[in-house]
């Protein structure tokens, strides 16, 4: 029951790619033990890709994508890939599904080429004939081979899928454990308002809220309008934690030698190339007027006057620069195909995407050669604490950790 209330962020993606009518929604359905996907003997039948959260045992929760196949060449076609391409972008590991009876190859090994772990998966075995399995088993012997789907094979690709995902697992870089001592005292400043929602806290908090616990630190949750009573109670703050919007008020009301951060920049740290979104909000002083801005929301949710985003942001950069910029806003996982012309490119904290997109994001925009930070330290920076913010992940010798 509690990997099933795991965050879809939280989960490893895995995405079933191949061509057209090779047998991938009915595979995603096998998996997933659930009718999930359509399945037709007509080509193209999946259109748009078909995600379910789901547990791999004994590996443990996944996302499972179904996506529309390759070799249409159509404008329809095109645009499906174009999803393909962007489910393709956040996963960290594929199955790569091909029809035993007529497999040239082609498209198997321009996938390849991209590097992304996977499973070779050959289906329609029954109906190739015993010379075709054969050889394509001497010539692909990490393969699969399926005729049919009877829960035998599935499990037999399950297990190997978490296997495959059980390979992959990093050393996890924690939130908070490793800049706080085990038995240290954080306080975490949580504003309210009318963008909090209500009667919860949001994921990024919730997540240093946990991760304090799994280190044995000592935590306090405050508003900003009890912070200074908080510092007075506390003997001992070996870091506060902040809402980047509170930046200026914690700033202000928070000794100077109390370190201070926000969730934000954790959550940057942990997830992507931190120096490459330190160094971004350089850009920010030498941009022309009138330049185009990349603004990119890890979640849909509806505009209000305190918008960090699409309100706050664009005013702390008119006031700070004096010059009027152009923003393009984009949401969830909608990222252009095209980034060239962009001049910066500010990504939220990414807390409800897959951490493969945050990475492939920043790849992208580092080949490119465009300037990318985010929104905890553009706030900081345009509150003049970037550098006591940034203290915080530095060793003794000015590294970031």
């Amino acid at each position: 029951m509690q990997a099933a209330k795991t965050p879809q962020a939280m989960r490893r993606h895995v995405v079933i790619l191949g061509d057209t009518n090779v047998g991938k929604s009915t595979l995603f359905n096998a998996l997933t033990g659930q009718d999930n996907s359509i399945v037709s003997p007509s080509r193209g039948t999946t259109t748009d890709p078909v995600q379910k959260a789901m547990e791999l045992i004994p590996f443990g929760p996944i996302v499972l994508v179904d996506t529309a196949g390759y070799a249409d060449s159509s404008e329809l076609g095109r645009q499906r890939m174009q999803k393909t391409r962007a489910v393709s972008r956040r996963a960290d590991a594929a199955l790569y599904v091909a029809d035993a009876t007529a497999f040239s190859g082609e498209s198997y090994r321009e996938f390849a080429r991209e590097g992304l772990p996977h499973l070779l998966v050959f289906t329609k075995c029954d109906i190739a004939g015993e010379d075709v399995p054969q050889s394509l088993q001497a010539a692909y012997p990490d393969a699969e081979f399926l005729s049919g789907y009877g829960e035998p094979l599935v499990e037999r690709l399950r297990q190997r899928l978490s296997a495959l995902l059980t390979g992959l697992e990093p050393e996890e870089v924690p939130l908070i454990g490793d800049l706080v001592p085990s038995g240290g005292t954080v306080i975490l400043v949580m504003p309210i308002d009318s963008e909090a929602p209500k009667g919860r806290i949001i994921l990024p908090q919730v997540q240093v809220l946990r991760d304090c616990l799994d280190h044995g630190i000592k935590s306090m949750v405050v508003r900003e309008t009890e912070l200074e009573s908080a510092v007075r109670d506390l003997s001992a703050i070996d870091l506060v934690v902040t809402d980047s919007q509170a930046f200026p008020i914690v700033n202000q009301i928070l000794p100077a030698e109390i370190p201070l951060t926000s969730f934000s920049m954790l959550l940057a740290r942990q997830r992507g190339n931190f120096s490459q979104l330190l160094a971004g909000v350089d850009a920010v002083e030498h941009l022309p007027d009138g330049a185009f801005i990349l603004l990119l929301e890890g979640c849909t949710h509806n505009s209000t006057h305190e918008d960090i985003g699409r309100v706050k942001i664009p005013a702390l950069l008119r006031n700070k620069t004096g010059k009027q910029f152009v923003y393009d806003i984009h949401s969830g996982y909608d990222f252009p195909e095209d980034v060239s012309g962009y001049h910066l490119v500010i990504q939220c904290g990414g807390c409800m995407l897959a951490p493969r997109e945050l990475l492939n994001r920043l790849q992208i925009l580092e080949q490119r050669g465009i300037p990318v930070t985010n929104y905890g330290i553009l706030l900081a920076w345009g509150s003049g604490i970037l550098e006591r913010c940034r203290q915080v992940f530095s060793s003794d010798n000015g590294n970031l950790q």
